[in-house]
């Protein structure tokens, strides 16, 4: 989960409507949370350690498979302040999402992702804790099973919308994050949008070289 800005209203009444369908399924983040952050995190390891290929757009905050333990902590914490969780496991949250990312970086698996270069600027935790994950998604830009592009703030004219958070899992599963709820998607022809989508996104990215200097930019801007 992450934080999000509103969305249409449209998005949330196709997402209920599509609830009764073994097609799609939409879950609140107050069921999902209710026995805190840690569990849930855990739940994903056997999703992530099937998945051979996945694709992650996102225009709020780094996927999680490339986020340090500062920087998810932080993240984490906001969603205990946000949602009024009862008690905060987010540190232990945190170091679960990051053991489990160490399984998308293992052989046989691959990350294609596409973020927003206003994700870069978006600060969780202090000014070290944010230099370090800058730091840290320099190197895994550099990793063989990674394909990291940044879709510039200047890109014009765009061919895809800045959309809502979504992952795409091998081609069989598609999760969107919402601001209220996450929505589980396996419907084959639903798939083929997101994808459709995603490389539309990611038509409009850099990555190498170019990537990395935005990243460096958004590094030296650091307040």
């Amino acid at each position: 989960m992450s934080p999000q800005p509103a969305h249409y209203a449209a998005q949330k009444e196709h997402a209920i409507s599509q609830s009764s369908n073994s097609e799609s399924t939409y879950t609140e983040w107050s069921h999902r949370l209710s026995d805190g952050l840690k569990p849930l995190q855990e739940s994903l390891g056997s999703l992530h350690r099937e998945t051979r290929l996945f694709r992650v757009y996102s225009s709020t905050l780094l996927p999680g498979q490339l986020q340090t333990d500062g920087y998810a902590a932080a993240v984490l914490r906001t969603i205990v302040e946000s949602e009024e969780l009862p008690f905060d496991d987010s540190a232990e949250a945190a170091r679960a999402r990051v053991e489990r990312a160490r399984i998308t970086h293992e052989p046989g698996h691959e990350s294609v992702l596409a973020i927003e270069e206003a994700v870069l600027y978006h600060q969780f935790g202090d000014r070290e804790a944010m230099a370090a994950q800058l730091e840290h998604l320099l190197t895994l830009a550099a990793l063989p099973s990674v394909s990291l592009g940044i879709i510039p703030k200047t890109t014009h004219p765009r061919v895809q919308l800045p959309h809502e958070t979504f992952h795409v899992y091998d081609e069989r599963l598609v999760t969107v994050e919402l601001l209220s709820a996450e929505v589980k998607i396996t419907e084959p022809t639903e798939i083929a949008l997101y994808l459709k989508a995603f490389e539309q996104l990611r038509s409009m990215a850099v990555d190498g070289a170019e990537a990395r200097a935005l990243i460096l930019k958004a590094r030296e801007g650091l307040r």
